[in-house]
Protein backbone atom coordinates (compact mmCIF):
# COMPACT_ATOMS: atom_id res chain seq x y z
CA UNK A 1 0.00 0.00 0.00
CA UNK A 2 2.95 2.54 0.86
CA UNK A 3 4.23 1.59 -2.33
CA UNK A 4 1.46 2.32 -4.37
CA UNK A 5 0.97 5.81 -2.45
CA UNK A 6 5.04 6.65 -3.11
CA UNK A 7 4.52 5.60 -7.12
CA UNK A 8 1.48 7.65 -7.08
CA UNK A 9 3.19 10.65 -5.37
CA UNK A 10 5.89 10.59 -7.50
CA UNK A 11 3.70 10.50 -10.76
CA UNK A 12 1.59 13.76 -9.59
CA UNK A 13 5.25 15.66 -8.96
CA UNK A 14 6.48 14.52 -12.38
CA UNK A 15 3.08 15.46 -14.17
CA UNK A 16 3.10 19.03 -12.25
CA UNK A 17 6.79 19.47 -13.23
CA UNK A 18 6.12 18.92 -17.06
CA UNK A 19 3.16 21.03 -16.49
CA UNK A 20 4.92 23.73 -14.81
CA UNK A 21 7.31 24.72 -17.87
CA UNK A 22 5.65 27.78 -19.69
CA UNK A 23 8.73 28.90 -21.02
CA UNK A 24 8.07 29.81 -24.91
CA UNK A 25 11.58 29.12 -25.87
CA UNK A 26 11.72 25.74 -24.56
CA UNK A 27 10.88 22.88 -27.20
CA UNK A 28 10.51 22.02 -30.60
CA UNK A 29 9.59 24.44 -33.91
CA UNK A 30 9.70 23.52 -37.58
CA UNK A 31 9.06 26.43 -39.47
CA UNK A 32 9.01 27.60 -43.03
CA UNK A 33 10.72 30.80 -43.00
CA UNK A 34 12.44 33.48 -45.73
CA UNK A 35 15.84 34.19 -45.47
CA UNK A 36 16.01 38.12 -44.93
CA UNK A 37 19.43 38.86 -44.08
CA UNK A 38 22.94 37.56 -44.03
CA UNK A 39 26.12 39.28 -41.68
CA UNK A 40 29.69 38.00 -41.25
CA UNK A 41 31.75 39.51 -38.27
CA UNK A 42 35.10 39.53 -39.27
CA UNK A 43 37.93 37.64 -37.22
CA UNK A 44 38.48 39.00 -33.72
CA UNK A 45 35.36 41.00 -33.44
CA UNK A 46 32.31 40.42 -32.01
CA UNK A 47 32.78 36.86 -30.29
CA UNK A 48 35.14 35.79 -33.40
CA UNK A 49 38.09 34.44 -32.43
CA UNK A 50 41.37 36.14 -34.48
CA UNK A 51 41.74 33.07 -36.32
CA UNK A 52 39.68 31.65 -38.76
CA UNK A 53 36.92 32.83 -40.91
CA UNK A 54 35.38 35.10 -38.70
CA UNK A 55 31.10 34.44 -37.54
CA UNK A 56 28.28 33.88 -39.98
CA UNK A 57 24.95 34.52 -39.14
CA UNK A 58 21.71 34.00 -41.09
CA UNK A 59 18.53 36.14 -40.36
CA UNK A 60 15.39 34.39 -40.85
CA UNK A 61 11.30 35.94 -41.14
CA UNK A 62 9.08 33.03 -39.85
CA UNK A 63 5.23 33.34 -39.76
CA UNK A 64 4.05 31.79 -36.04
CA UNK A 65 -0.08 31.78 -36.81
CA UNK A 66 -0.91 35.60 -37.30
CA UNK A 67 2.45 36.93 -36.02
CA UNK A 68 5.81 37.32 -38.27
CA UNK A 69 9.12 36.52 -36.03
CA UNK A 70 12.37 37.34 -36.99
CA UNK A 71 15.04 34.99 -35.86
CA UNK A 72 18.94 34.93 -36.34
CA UNK A 73 21.40 32.38 -35.76
CA UNK A 74 25.20 31.24 -35.95
CA UNK A 75 25.46 29.05 -38.72
CA UNK A 76 28.39 27.50 -40.56
CA UNK A 77 30.41 29.33 -43.48
CA UNK A 78 28.65 26.61 -45.62
CA UNK A 79 25.37 27.07 -45.12
CA UNK A 80 25.80 30.74 -45.25
CA UNK A 81 27.14 30.77 -48.93
CA UNK A 82 23.73 28.23 -49.62
CA UNK A 83 21.12 29.99 -48.74
CA UNK A 84 21.37 33.91 -49.75
CA UNK A 85 18.82 36.45 -48.93
CA UNK A 86 14.76 35.51 -50.48
CA UNK A 87 15.61 31.72 -50.16
CA UNK A 88 12.26 29.64 -48.61
CA UNK A 89 13.34 27.03 -45.77
CA UNK A 90 12.15 24.89 -43.37
CA UNK A 91 14.45 25.92 -40.04
CA UNK A 92 13.91 23.46 -37.43
CA UNK A 93 14.25 24.97 -33.91
CA UNK A 94 15.17 22.72 -30.71
CA UNK A 95 15.36 25.00 -27.45
CA UNK A 96 15.59 28.13 -28.93
CA UNK A 97 18.90 26.62 -30.93
CA UNK A 98 18.97 26.53 -34.71
CA UNK A 99 19.20 22.67 -35.46
CA UNK A 100 18.57 22.74 -38.85
CA UNK A 101 17.99 24.10 -41.99
CA UNK A 102 15.88 22.51 -45.01
CA UNK A 103 15.52 24.09 -48.49
CA UNK A 104 11.96 24.65 -49.74
CA UNK A 105 10.49 23.91 -53.10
Amino acid sequence: MAVRKASAAIALLVLAACAGSSDPSKGFKALEAVVVGREHEAPGSGGASFQGTGNYYLVFEAREGAATSTYRFLVTERQFRRFPEGTRVQIVIADNTLREIRPLP
